[in-house]
């Protein structure tokens, strides 16, 4: 009987850890891969265009499981609750509002509503890399969970 038991935990156990091997890269330390981006400059019918060139190991990442944390950036008329926009600094300093670079943002398909708050959210999905298409962000994230409020320390 304690036997079973036994087996029981372990293979409980072995349940959460195999999910927690599942992503890839979280939190800080996904903001600071994904800064590891240069830009070639191409030419199109408009002029100059920039063209992401992904570092090593953004590209090791790239649709894998990533956990990312952030602010939610609320555009006029634009925020919806399963499409959205997500910023490693606060909106005083997002990339829309001067202060940061294109790699501090991301484009977010939820699987599932979210309510927009001002507090910086935790969400996990598939990263996906984009350098063809310039009407969409570089680094897109797809398929994402709600999975909390990230802490406050920023």
């Amino acid at each position: 009987m304690m036997r079973k038991i036994f087996v029981l935990i372990v293979l409980f156990g072995l349940g959460f850890s195999t999910f927690a091997q599942d992503v890839k890269m979280k939190g800080s330390e996904l903001w600071k891969t994904l800064a590891d981006v240069s830009y070639d400059i191409q030419k199109d019918e408009y002029g100059d265009v920039f063209v992401p060139v992904f570092g090593k190991d953004i590209k090791g990442i790239a649709d894998q499981i990533v956990e990312v944390d952030g602010f939610i950036i609320p555009f006029d008329g634009m925020f919806k609750p399963t499409e959205l926009i997500l910023s490693s600094l606060p909106i005083s300093e997002c990339f829309f509002c001067g202060s940061g670079g294109p790699e501090t943002v991301m484009e977010i398909s939820m699987k599932e509503k979210i309510k927009y708050t001002t507090k910086r959210v935790k969400i996990r999905g598939k990263l996906k890399l984009n350098a063809k298409n310039p009407d969409k962000l570089m680094y897109q994230l797809v398929e994402g969970i709600f999975v909390g409020l990230a802490d406050d320390s920023y």
